[in-house]
């Protein structure tokens, strides 16, 4: 695919349903009624891989416990793990603090607008970094995520296995210049309340394995016991876990890996222990 076949006629065509769906079916979300930088991107890394509806139900909680950069860098990671807790993919929750305290240490605590400087930070990848001075700065730029991704596709009969460079500079064709934040907002709705996977038959390119016994299942169910207890014997653990299919050393060690908790000696030479890292 060239830069050239979406036809602007088509383009100009395209636009007007997308803003006419939006002006009759837009949904209301908090994060949607601010330009504040840091809370967007709060909204924008709870949204990778979460419904909106359910973020929806944590992000009031957080902006009120965590109300900016200062507060959520200074915070301990307990207490970012205890409200995460719901929304899945704890290291998400963990990764987002780690955030904090860089564009504290390097911004002097101002999310930067910059999608060159915002992919430098952990958990911002090439959707976050543009998606962020998209919604905040109204910004235009082009953000591809799933949804978009699965629109484009359909509306324009472009191949499931076109290019995310490909894919990326279609989206740069179809932005309506000075209606970023608009634009994407729209296709969200136009993604999620008209054109969803299931209607198209696309599928996003990578796949939720299920989650209930899974990896992942495992890893937040001994999260939130970590969180809600001040340490925990490896013994117990073990004893506890020996149903895990891939062994509860596995689970641990990912943990410690992606710096969650630490394993360490206990204090009263009782064995060793794991806590939730400070």
């Amino acid at each position: 695919m060239n830069t050239d076949l979406l036809h602007r006629d088509r383009i100009d065509i395209f636009r007007r349903k997308i803003f006419d769906f939006y002006d009759d079916n837009r949904r209301s979300f908090p994060w949607r009624q601010t330009c504040d930088r840091y809370a967007v991107m709060v909204s924008e890394i709870m949204l990778q891989q979460t419904q909106a509806e359910r973020v929806a139900q944590k992000y009031g909680l957080w902006m009120e416990r965590f109300p900016d950069m200062a507060t959520l860098a200074s915070s301990s990671l307990r207490d970012v793990l205890a409200l995460w807790s719901g929304l899945g993919y704890n290291s998400r929750g963990q990764r987002l603090q780690s955030c904090a305290r860089a564009v504290m240490e390097r911004f002097g605590g101002e999310v930067p607008a910059d999608p060159a400087e915002l992919k430098t930070l952990p958990g911002i990848g090439d959707y976050t970094c543009r998606s962020i001075p998209v919604f905040a700065d109204n910004l235009d730029l082009a953000a591809v995520d799933t949804n978009i991704r699965r629109i484009i596709i359909h509306e324009f009969a472009l191949p499931e296995d076109t290019t995310k460079r490909q894919m990326q500079a279609a989206a740069e064709q179809l932005l309506p210049p000075g209606r970023s934040r608009d634009w994407h907002n729209a296709l969200m709705d136009y993604g999620s309340l008209c054109l969803t996977s299931r209607t198209t038959g696309i599928r996003p390119q990578t796949r939720q394995s299920k989650f209930q016994g899974s990896k992942r299942w495992y890893r937040g169910r001994l999260l939130r016991e970590l969180v809600a207890s001040e340490q925990l014997l490896l013994e117990e653990i073990g004893e506890r876990y020996g149903d895990c299919p891939w062994g509860f050393r596995e689970i641990v060690d990912g943990l410690v890996r992606d710096g969650l908790v630490d394993e360490v000696e206990s204090a009263n030479g009782k064995g060793r222990v794991l806590r939730i890292r400070e």
